[in-house]
C-alpha cells in the first residue's frame, strides 16, 4: 500500500501477506518461524505470544486462549494516594507496604478462545513435541524468550528479508518492522477481506481490543488505496 513518497521510494503502512512470507522464509529455526507465524496468523500482541502455554492450545478444536496481562498498573497507595508502578515493593511518597496491592492489579487478566489455522497448528505441535518449550517462573511456555529477543529476531530476520521500513500514517515518521507490525498486518488483512459491521465486530474479539474505535482505525489504514487512485487521476498533469 502507498502512502506517498518520499526521494523515489514508495512508503508503506503496512506489511502485505507476500512480506509475510518473505519475513517467514527469513527465519533460521523453527522458534523464529513459529513466532513469525503466531504474531501474523493470531494477530496477537507479542505480550500474549509469550505468555502462550502448551496448556493453552487446543489441538481438537484447533483453538488457542490468549491471556492478556496487563502492563499498566492502575493502583494508588491507600494511605496517601499516590500513583503506583508495576515495580512497586513500597510507595515511593510515603513508604507505604504496597506489594500486595501492585500484584493483586497484576494478576488481573483477560482472556479470549482465538481459531487457529492448520499450517501453524501443525508447526506448533511439530515444535512442542520436539521440546521446544521452556519454563519460566514455573511455567511451561511455548516461547522461552524475553521481549527484548522477540523485537530482536523480527528486526534481523525483516533486515534479512530486506524488507523496508514503514511510515506511520498519523506522524508521517519511519519505523523499522516489530512484533506488532504483524499484528497490524494482520488486522489489515482481515479488514481488506470483509470490512463489514460484523466483520470489523468480530476482528474487536478476535484481537482483544476493548473500543470499536481501536479496531476502526484498521478500515482507514487499509482505505489509504484512496490516494493512489486519486493520484492516478492528475498522472498526464503531474508528469506533464
Amino acid at each position: 500500500m502507498r502512502w506517498g513518497r518520499r526521494k523515489g521510494r514508495t512508503l508503506k503502512t503496512y506489511l502485505e501477506t507476500e512480506e509475510i512470507k518473505m519475513l517467514e522464509g527469513a527465519t533460521t529455526n523453527l522458534r523464529d518461524r513459529l513466532l513469525v507465524r503466531v504474531l501474523f496468523h493470531l494477530g496477537c500482541r507479542v505480550s500474549e505470544a509469550l505468555a502462550l502455554s502448551p496448556d493453552d492450545i487446543d489441538f481438537k478444536l484447533g483453538n488457542v486462549i490468549i491471556i492478556h496481562l496487563k502492563q499498566r498498573v492502575k493502583a494508588s497507595c491507600s494511605h496517601c494516594g499516590n500513583r503506583l508502578g508495576c515495580t512497586n515493593t513500597f510507595c515511593s511518597r510515603c513508604g507505604e507496604k504496597v506489594e500486595s496491592l501492585v500484584k493483586k492489579e497484576l494478576d488481573h487478566r483477560t482472556q479470549r478462545i482465538i481459531p487457529v489455522d492448520k499450517v501453524t497448528l501443525k508447526l506448533l505441535r511439530k515444535y512442542i513435541e520436539r521440546g521446544g518449550t521452556a519454563v519460566r517462573q514455573g511455567k511451561k511456555l511455548v516461547f522461552g524468550i524475553n521481549r527484548h529477543r522477540a523485537w530482536q529476531i523480527i528486526r534481523e530476520c525483516s533486515e534479512k528479508a530486506e524488507l523496508p521500513k514503514l511510515v506511520n500514517p498519523e506522524t508521517g515518521k519511519m519505523h523499522g518492522i516489530s512484533p506488532h507490525k504483524l499484528r497490524d498486518a494482520f488486522a489489515v488483512h482481515a479488514v481488506k477481506k470483509d470490512d463489514s459491521g460484523d466483520g470489523l465486530r468480530i476482528l474487536q474479539e478476535h484481537l482483544g481490543h476493548t473500543s470499536f474505535n481501536t479496531t476502526a482505525r484498521y478500515r482507514k489504514v487499509s482505505g489509504a488505496e484512496h490516494r493512489d487512485w486519486y493520484e492516478r487521476l492528475w498522472e498526464e498533469e503531474n508528469n506533464g
